[in-house]
């Protein structure tokens, strides 16, 4: 008989491009770090300040989370208040706001905060 050997990846971050950047696997901006969040520059901006702050802890999406990712979740918007305020904008306001699944707007399955700041365009964004 004839055996069929699956081979395991050696490390199982890479179907991920954000783990990949926790991991230090990929190259990113980073901006912020503690030890549950990572934040970095975005690499197509929508606004002066682009900033994606993710758990380092893989979470597909919002519509996957549990209560075992609260703190996780919780941990990055005390991040993105962080940023805010070492970025100038506690006072004058920022916008935080998370993608989920395909209809909405979801592109990278690692939940994902987008931290955006700085003055709107004439569109009104």
């Amino acid at each position: 008989m004839d055996a069929v050997l699956y081979r395991f990846p050696e490390d199982p971050v890479t179907d991920c491009l954000f783990c990949r950047i926790v991991a230090r696997q990929n190259p990113a901006d980073i901006e912020y770090e503690d030890d549950a969040v990572l934040a970095f520059k975005d690499i197509y901006p929508k606004a002066p300040v682009h900033i994606l702050i993710v758990p380092k802890r893989h979470l597909a999406s919002i519509g996957e989370m549990t209560e075992a990712d609260v703190d996780a979740v919780g941990r990055c918007l005390l991040a993105a208040r962080r940023i805010g305020e070492a970025k100038g904008f506690g006072e004058r306001g920022y916008r935080v706001n998370i993608n989920t699944g395909p209809e909405g707007g979801q592109v990278v399955y690692h939940v994902h905060f987008h931290f955006t700041a700085g003055k709107r365009g004439s569109a009104g964004g």
